[in-house]
């Protein structure tokens, strides 16, 4: 039992390791990716020893302590204590989100088998949008505790955005649960490890030669379902061209306008985790998470013929890495099209949601449970 509860502990410091130093890095991205499309030069100016590391000591080091050491300023006639809890509830969501995204398939230890996810939920895809939905707390406490028009305004925006989408968001997951026909992701990983011409009926002959090596990833059986899911998760990590929350150009900086110091960098290092855990639910739903094209637990077994078996170890970390990349990428990608889009105004945001993405998002769910019903009574 203690041993357990050592194994499980263990792999949740590694998460939170993993995501925090991530969403570290994705702000030297951030502000070196954006200083290089605006042909700036960056963050640059802190130093250890003559050291600058292209931002990374500035980024890492010397802006962390700045706003460590700065006032905690509350607002005269803001709510202290909702003030203090609001950064807290921001932060919160998007780490725990993490406890049930697996990372790996399974690590064997002597006789021991080891399950690379902190919380092997058979749920876990509602305790995925039981917990994202939290973060709107977030937003709406710190916004009204700050007794600001701008902050007020800010948390109505973003609260109206969240639910907006979390709505497409949920239905577009609801084609992948179908095909996989499974709510918990480590099994949804797993079946992705399979190969388009095992999904291909008896009519799709034709198409095995030509498709029928790639492997059953979700963005191959339901590409509609990766665009709807990657819009929205975008909106709800309040990034532009979703910022309406924020809006600089309007509200100043929107529900965190009166933070300082490190609740502030709460409310930074909650909306990277957010960024973090988007993109390894793409990763994990759309992109076979830690699958990696035609390897099985003992090597790679080609589908034209041939093997090249592998340790235990080896496998096990081509499948973490391969999780790793994938989420790397589509971290970058987020960061790209914040510094590539402009912003929406708010009408365009809840049309978007409402009378685009919602919509698809119907029609998806209902020309799946369609082609599921006719491919069940192919003969």
């Amino acid at each position: 039992m203690i041993m357990d509860l050592g194994i499980v502990a263990a792999k949740a410091l590694l998460i939170l390791f993993m995501v925090l130093n991530l969403a570290g890095i994705l702000g030297w991205v951030e502000r070196k990716g954006s200083a290089l499309i605006q042909d700036r030069i960056g963050a640059n100016r802190a130093s250890v020893f003559g050291f600058a590391g292209l931002g990374l000591v500035n980024t890492l080091i010397a802006d962390p302590i700045k706003f460590l050491t700065k006032e905690d300023f509350v607002p005269p006639q803001g709510d202290r204590v909702l003030h203090t809890l609001a950064p807290c509830l921001a932060l919160f969501p998007a780490l725990v989100t993490f406890a049930v995204i697996p990372f790996g398939d399974i690590l064997i230890l002597g006789d021991r088998e080891i399950n690379l996810q902190v919380a092997n939920l058979n749920v876990g895809i509602l305790y995925i949008f039981a917990m994202a939905s939290l973060s709107v707390y977030g937003i709406v406490i710190g916004a009204w505790a700050s007794n600001n028009k701008f902050s007020l305004l800010g948390g109505v925006r973003g609260s109206a955005q969240m639910i907006s989408y979390e709505i497409a968001m949920g239905l577009s997951v609801m084609g992948i649960l179908m095909v996989y026909g499974t709510l918990e992701l480590q099994e949804i990983a797993r079946a992705q490890g399979a190969l388009l011409r095992d999904w291909l009926p008896a009519w799709g002959a034709f198409f095995k030669p030509l498709i029928g090596w790639l492997p059953a990833w979700g963005i191959f059986l339901q590409p509609v379902a990766f665009l709807l899911f990657f819009t929205a998760a975008i909106a709800e990590t309040k990034r532009i061209p979703f910022d309406l929350p924020e809006g600089e150009s309007e509200l100043v900086a929107g529900y965190h306008v009166e933070y300082s110091g490190g609740k502030f960098l709460m409310f930074f290092a909650g909306e990277f985790a957010e960024i973090v855990t988007a993109a390894a639910l793409t990763t994990t739903l759309f992109f076979g998470g830690w699958q990696v094209p035609f390897l099985m637990r003992d090597g790679f077994h080609f589908p034209w013929g041939g093997t090249l078996l592998l340790p235990h170890l080896a496998v096990v970390l081509l499948q973490v890495g391969a999780f790793t990349l994938k989420v790397v990428f589509f971290c970058w990608l987020q960061i790209l099209l914040r510094w590539s889009l402009p912003r929406f105004r708010y009408d365009q945001v809840m049309r978007l949601g409402w009378k685009m993405l919602l919509p698809l998002a119907l029609v998806n769910v209902m020309v799946t449970a369609g082609l599921i019903l006719a491919l069940q009574n192919t003969p």
